[in-house]
């Protein structure tokens, strides 16, 4: 079994900062680019950032600067930090993995978390 798990959502004002974390459990797996999504009621879903296995990074224009995506590969976790957050960064963020599982490779998904800037 594989499963995803998020953490670190919440209500920030402009200008702060948050921290979200997604830990992938399980056994037998080989993880390889992992990422998180967003998306703001009325839209659609649209990739934030990525992290390759060789930690390659990737990040929409509209964060770059300001968010930071990073892996921890001996605790199957990758961290998004966010600062100068904006209005416009409100969303639920979504953990996604390329993983490999008993030799079927999948997108997992995890559960998503509220992300509100705001005063």
């Amino acid at each position: 079994q594989v499963q995803l798990v998020e953490s670190g959502g919440g209500l920030v004002q402009p200008g702060g900062s948050l921290r979200l974390s997604c830990a992938v459990s399980g056994s037998d797996f080989n993880i390889n680019t992992m990422g998180w999504y967003r998306q703001a009621p009325g839209k659609e879903r649209e990739l934030v950032a990525s992290i390759t296995s060789g930690s390659a990074t990737n990040y929409a224009d509209s964060v770059k600067g300001r968010f930071t995506i990073s892996r921890d590969s001996a605790k199957n976790t990758v961290t998004l930090q966010m600062n100068s957050l904006k209005p416009e960064d409100t969303a639920v963020y979504y953990c996604n993995a390329d993983i490999t599982f008993r030799w079927l490779k999948r997108n997992y998904w995890g559960q998503g978390t509220q992300v509100t800037v705001s005063s």
